[in-house]
């Protein structure tokens, strides 16, 4: 069902709404916290790893859209929570599904999803004709939307259109240094198998500092499996208190909001660990930052890229692996001088996926490597990003040798 706006208008046998900028309004039912939530509404094509989706720090300030409809059945678990940040805000602020949440049904659930959902003050909407959002968000790119739930099923839709219009939205707006850590911290779990779960690593050296712009938790999970020891950082520390803990390599982690607003704190910084010649591996956000850092620039897109199921080429051998991906910047390949080497780029859309600087051992991807929807046809990024830690290492050593 779906409602053009009206005044104080009372939707029967419906207890969410939710309501864009521009008027469009899909009634249906509420899960989750009962409330409001505002944000930019993008959508998500993956089938899977909706837990995993909903706490990734690089949805704040987002509403998501799922377009796989059944979401909720395997419930949800300690184990696949991706946000490593105490910050309540560092997650979706609300999800939008087609089919109602059911009970879960799977040996790993711990919760069911509404369960779940109210413990952390999360909104969801559940029955609205998601396809026919997904294509407005085609056509017209990610708007701003309310998502209100109340159990009376009374909405003033002229209000919450009004809450949408005035959101100051994620143009412009620095989330990552909010959602950040605000100490050091040791990180020591290594990536789940079966039959174990996690493991932990002991490992001295080489030590990897991993800039915290709103980390997912697997990303320094496969950094510790590579036999690294791995201590994140806030986002706001300068380069002297990061060269302090003596880091052998850097990790520019994923994160949310506009990159250019992060940038006018943290650019200096990255460019301050680059003159210092060490080896570095951005992210996502990381990857935007390690661009802007090194005089390129970002811009915003129409709708984003968020699922698990994206094509994307490395330029360098012609290989295709398919990877996951949530930006809604991308990096302007154009603005790349002749000391940037595109890597790799997206088949959907041509759109920049990866850089290198020439002749270091610096690079970055936009995509997730840390994530497994090839399952796992990036992760060899992080042996790489290792081999040019220990590289440089050995080569140090036998420069004090000589």
């Amino acid at each position: 069902m779906e409602n053009q706006t009206k005044s104080q208008g009372q939707l029967p046998l419906n207890t969410a709404v939710l309501v864009l900028a521009d008027g469009r309004a899909f009634t249906a039912k509420g899960a989750g916290m009962v409330g409001e939530a505002i944000g930019e509404v993008c959508f998500n094509t993956s089938m899977t790893g909706y837990q995993e989706i909903m706490t990734d720090p690089s949805y704040t300030g987002q509403l998501v859209c799922f377009t796989f409809p059944h979401i909720g059945n395997v419930g949800t678990n300690a184990q696949d929570e991706e946000t490593a940040s105490p910050e309540p805000a560092a997650r979706a602020k609300g999800m939008i599904v087609r089919a109602d949440i059911t009970e879960p049904s799977n040996w790993r659930s711990g919760q069911s999803l509404n369960d779940w959902l109210k413990a952390r003050s999360v909104i969801a909407i559940c029955g609205i004709d998601t396809r026919a959002l997904t294509n407005h968000i085609r056509e017209n790119g990610m708007p701003h939307g309310v998502i209100a739930h109340n159990p009376d099923g009374i909405f003033d839709l002229d209000e919450l259109q009004e809450k949408a219009r005035n959101w100051a939205g994620i143009t412009g707006a620095d989330l990552a240094t909010g959602i950040s850590t605000d100490k050091t911290y040791n990180w020591q779990e290594t990536a789940w198998s079966w039959p174990n779960g996690f493991a932990t690593s002991s490992s001295e050296k080489p030590h990897i500092v991993v800039i915290d712009y709103g980390m997912k938790r697997n990303i320094a999970r496969l950094l510790a499996q590579q036999g690294m020891a791995v201590t994140i950082a806030p986002a706001c520390y300068s380069a002297e208190q990061i060269l302090a803990l003596h880091p052998d390599g850097i990790v520019l982690s994923n994160g949310p909001g506009d990159p250019a607003a992060t940038a006018q704190k943290s650019a200096p910084v990255i460019k301050a660990l680059l003159a210092a010649d060490l080896p570095i591996f951005g992210i996502c956000l990381g990857h935007q930052m390690l661009a802007l850092a090194l005089g390129a620039g970002t811009v915003k897109m129409a709708q984003g890229h968020h699922g698990a199921n994206h094509p994307v080429k490395d330029t360098r051998t012609g290989k295709v692996e398919i990877v996951s991906m949530n930006h809604g910047f991308a990096v302007d390949s154009s603005s790349f001088d002749e000391n940037l080497l595109q890597t790799h780029v997206s088949l959907f859309d041509g759109s920049n996926c990866g850089l290198r600087l020439h002749n270091r051992p610096v690079f970055s991807v936009q995509h997730h490597p840390e994530a497994s929807p090839g399952p796992q046809d990036s992760f060899s990024m992080f042996s790489d990003f290792a081999n040019s830690v220990r590289e440089r290492l050995v080569l140090q050593s036998e420069q004090k040798s000589a």
